[in-house]
């Protein structure tokens, strides 16, 4: 395969812009109808992130080993939108008639044949994944809701009880669905480490046109029934021959998968001392600040410092959360986690403040992640 054919081409189809998915996606419907019931009813939020993701993993194919265990992560996870093998060559029907159809001229055969075997060892991946995910694990978990408080505006925290044994990482995160918005899934980040009943915490911001968080914070309800894929991420693993404190430091509801860090530690036991800085706009979106005053009442090697950065008449410590927190830095290990703007500045911020950068772990909520995908 030509690898730079497939990037170039791939560069001058997407000078099209939107016209790329809308394209993609009428050839995809009207070759195979059956593949709509994959997709959500409502398909603007879809745009082109099945198109994107295609044209960047089949263009960087000479890139293959590194994209393994990507592609392999997919087909697992694809399996929870009934995504079966015969679907697969439907997908790569549509994605070349898209390319032949931008491409015009230059559409060559030897083009065609390059992108044809490229998707097929994307495709070939990612199915191998999936049957042999399907050996061990279901498609998806149910989680019914036993628990849903709304503890500040806009924002709910609620625990499920899964029907079969999930085995994930504190840390990870899962994509969710509720049964008032069939085959829309968004990710969210557990709150909790593993626990023996079986139960997660989920922690919701709705967002701005987000259909799954407003259902979620405003419409779920003890009893609901959701559906929960499997387990994705390692970005802030907490590994037991890790060295070292550690300095978490929160941005809103990014606070989820460091309090599961923080129940990690619980659980091994206190072999190191854990500062947690969560920071929030106003008082009022400490959402969870009683519980984690409560874990540090109970654990003398817990330390929870909330700060507020627009709230002139709060009394405690007040700034961005990574001002505060480098005040608190003698060396530990720092995870950081919250919107992809904090997440970023906040890393920026600790490298110019002189914080080693393989003492540094993170990871950020984008339209993906913790919150609307």
């Amino acid at each position: 395969m030509n690898a730079q054919a497939l990037k170039d081409s791939w560069r001058l189809v997407t000078r099209s812009g939107d016209e790329v998915p809308l394209f993609f996606y009428s050839a995809l419907f009207l070759m195979n109808p059956e593949t709509r019931d994959l997709f959500p009813v409502a398909m603007a939020s879809q745009r082109d992130r099945l198109v994107g993701a295609l044209g960047r993993i089949v263009s960087n194919v000479d890139r293959v080993e590194e994209l393994v265990p990507y592609l392999q992560q997919l087909g697992r996870d694809h399996r929870k939108f009934a995504v079966v093998t015969e679907h697969y060559p439907a997908v790569g029907r549509a994605l070349l008639a898209t390319l032949e159809h931008f491409l015009g001229d230059r559409w060559t055969p030897a083009l065609a044949e390059d992108w044809t075997k490229a998707y097929s060892l994307v495709a070939q991946v990612m199915s191998e994944a999936a049957a042999d995910a399907s050996k061990t694990t279901p498609p998806w978990w149910e989680g019914e809701i036993i628990s849903h408080e709304t503890p500040a505006l806009g924002i709910a925290v609620i625990r499920a009880r899964l029907n079969y044994q999930y085995v994930f990482r504190p840390g990870q995160s899962a994509s969710i669905s509720h049964p008032r918005r069939p085959r829309v899934w968004r990710f969210y980040s557990f709150a909790n480490a593993p626990r023996q009943d079986n139960t997660i915490d989920l922690h919701v911001r709705m967002v701005d046109g987000g259909v799954l968080s407003a259902a979620l914070v405003m419409g779920a309800r003890r009893g609901d029934v959701l559906r929960v894929g499997a387990p994705v991420g390692d970005k802030l693993k907490l590994s037991p021959d890790m060295p070292g404190d550690l300095l978490l430091i929160a941005g809103g509801t990014g606070l989820a998968p460091l309090k599961a860090l923080v129940e990690q530690v619980m659980y091994e036991g206190p072999s190191r001392k854990v500062d947690i800085v969560v920071g929030a706009r106003t008082s009022r979106e400490l959402y969870d600040l009683d519980a984690l005053s409560k874990m540090a009442a109970e654990h003398p090697w817990l330390t929870v410092v909330p700060a507020v950065s627009n709230d002139p008449y709060y009394r405690g410590a007040r700034g961005n959360a990574v001002d505060v927190a480098l005040q608190a830095w003698r060396g530990q290990q720092v995870f950081v986690c919250g919107s992809t703007e904090m997440a970023q500045s906040t890393v920026g911020r600790l490298l110019d403040a002189g914080v080693p950068s393989e003492q540094i772990h993170f990871d950020e909520f984008t339209s993906d992640k913790g919150g609307e995908s």
